[in-house]
């Protein structure tokens, strides 16, 4: 029997009731949410059910939404079946002004480099992580450069010539 989004998120139920939210399926890859509490706990059932097999974490990210208070950034799983070749997305949402989740490179190996990644664009301070520092940014920077914080451009410049950029 082929592993089917449907069994997915009925075994997710049954071991999450109520605790997994806004369940989506854009371009057929099963999107559910949870609290960032629980990240591990899911992950781990992800990871030891013989049924759903996911063992590899493919990509980790965030996203900063700057309009939605209190849930302003939002870390992202991936996780991949190779067995039946299903992937999966995974969310959680965390506030901004205490951007704290659980480290997930106790689980998956991959998730070091991608934890060191997002905390050095977006600030996230991953919880249990053995060496939470940036990585692609110089150690003096005092911001996160992928957060909306600052506007894209100064609308009074007038050195610009607009027709130069497709306007």
């Amino acid at each position: 029997m082929s592993l089917t989004n449907e069994r997915i998120q009925q075994r997710l139920n049954e071991k999450f009731p109520d605790q997994l939210y806004n369940w989506q399926e854009p371009y057929g890859m099963l999107t559910f949410t949870g609290s960032k509490e629980i990240n591990l706990k899911v992950m781990q059932f992800l990871f030891d059910d013989e049924e759903l097999n996911f063992r590899f974490l493919s990509d980790l990210q965030a996203v900063h939404y700057p309009n939605q208070v209190g849930e302003e950034l939002a870390v992202v799983y991936h996780l991949h079946n190779w067995v039946s070749n299903v992937r999966i997305r995974f969310k959680v949402f965390t506030d901004i002004k205490q951007p704290d989740v659980y480290s997930a490179t106790a689980l998956y190996q991959s998730a070091n480099f991608m934890e060191r990644e997002t905390y050095d664009f977006f600030g996230v301070n991953f919880i249990g992580h053995p060496n939470l520092i940036r990585i692609l940014n110089v150690d003096e920077m005092d911001y996160f450069p992928l957060r909306k914080e600052y506007p894209l451009e100064d609308q009074t410049r007038i050195d610009k010539d607009d027709e130069m950029f497709g306007r």
